[in-house]
């Protein structure tokens, strides 16, 4: 069996508040928490785990490859909850989606500041 991408921990000011962020925005499944993790399971088996760490939480950088009916509805639901968004990651386009790589993809920050992008066709 080749290596898979299983799981990780995103510090998080709220675990809960980050984990229902995510969970509604991707349309990802709950899944059974345990001790101080609270978790939202993706496709594949792939877990985030959201903890609230006793130190200064670092902003980490998330990227999320969608099809684009999902990009649909979740762009949607970032514009509904007036969510700042860019089309880059040095946030000069606010407002705005990009159209490279050939596809979508648009950044943003979770409810804890990490920077997640979502976009629709991988890099390579």
């Amino acid at each position: 069996m080749s290596a898979k991408f299983n799981h990780t921990i995103i510090a998080s000011h709220d675990r809960h508040e980050s984990a229902r962020f995510f969970r509604e925005l991707f349309e990802a499944e709950e899944a059974p928490s345990w001790g101080v993790f609270t978790n939202v399971l993706f496709d594949d088996g792939v877990l985030l785990q959201f903890a609230e760490p006793p130190v200064e939480i670092q902003m980490q950088h998330y990227a999320f490859l969608v099809d684009d009916e999902l990009f649909d509805r979740a762009y949607a639901r970032l514009r509904e909850r007036g969510i700042e968004h860019w089309a880059d990651p040095f946030r000069k386009r606010p407002g705005e989606t990009n159209t490279e790589h050939g596809g979508r993809g648009v950044y943003f920050l979770d409810p804890s500041g990490h920077g997640i992008e979502m976009i629709t066709r991988p890099y390579l």
